[in-house]
C-alpha cells in the first residue's frame, strides 16, 4: 500500500469530488442522449412534413386514392413522432427536476459533513445559496449551434430541449 500523507478525512473529501464528478458526467451523457434523441426525431418529422408537402402541392381532384391514403398515413405519423417528442421532452424537464433535488440534498449533506473538515483545513466546505448562484454551472448549457439545429427542425417555438 502507497503512503499517503492525506488524512482519512481528506479523503473522504477527495471521493465524494470524485463521486460528485462521476454524477456530473452521467447526467451530462443523459442530456446528451436526450438531446440525440430528440435531433433524431425532429430530423424524422422534417422528412415526413416535406414528403407531406409534396402530396398536399397536388390539386385535391388531381390526387389519386393511394396519394390520400399516403397523405392521411403521413399525417398520422407526424402526429405519433410529435406525440413521442413530447414524451422526451416531459421525460428530461422530470429528470432535470429530479436533478435538482439531488443536488439539494447532497449539497445540505456534504455542508454538514465537511464542517469539521473545513475549519480544520481552513477552506470553505459549503458555499452559500447565493454565491453559488454566482458560480459556473455544473452542466455545459446547448451551444448556439445546438439552438439552431432545433430552430430548423420543428421551429422554435416547438423544440423546448431540457
Amino acid at each position: 500500500m502507497a503512503e499517503t500523507t492525506m488524512t482519512p478525512e481528506e479523503i473522504e473529501l477527495e471521493m465524494a469530488k470524485i463521486q460528485r464528478l462521476r454524477e456530473v458526467l452521467v447526467r451530462r451523457e443523459s442530456e446528451l442522449r436526450f438531446m440525440m434523441d430528440d435531433i433524431q426525431l425532429c430530423k424524422d418529422i422534417m422528412d415526413l412534413k416535406q414528403e407531406l408537402q409534396k402530396l398536399v402541392e397536388i390539386p385535391e381532384k388531381d390526387k389519386t386514392v393511394s396519394q390520400k391514403r399516403s397523405e392521411d398515413e403521413l399525417i398520422q405519423k407526424i402526429q405519433k413522432l410529435v406525440q413521442k417528442r413530447d414524451f422526451l421532452v416531459d421525460d428530461a424537464e422530470v429528470e432535470r427536476l429530479r436533478e435538482q433535488e439531488e443536488d439539494k440534498e447532497m449539497s445540505d449533506f456534504l455542508c454538514i459533513k465537511l464542517k469539521p473538515l473545513s475549519k480544520a483545513t481552513k477552506t470553505p466546505a459549503c458555499i452559500p445559496l447565493e454565491k453559488a448562484a454566482e458560480l459556473p454551472p455544473t452542466k455545459p448549457s446547448i451551444t448556439k449551434a445546438g439552438i439552431a439545429i432545433i430552430k430548423d427542425c420543428c421551429g422554435a417555438t416547438q423544440c423546448s430541449v431540457m
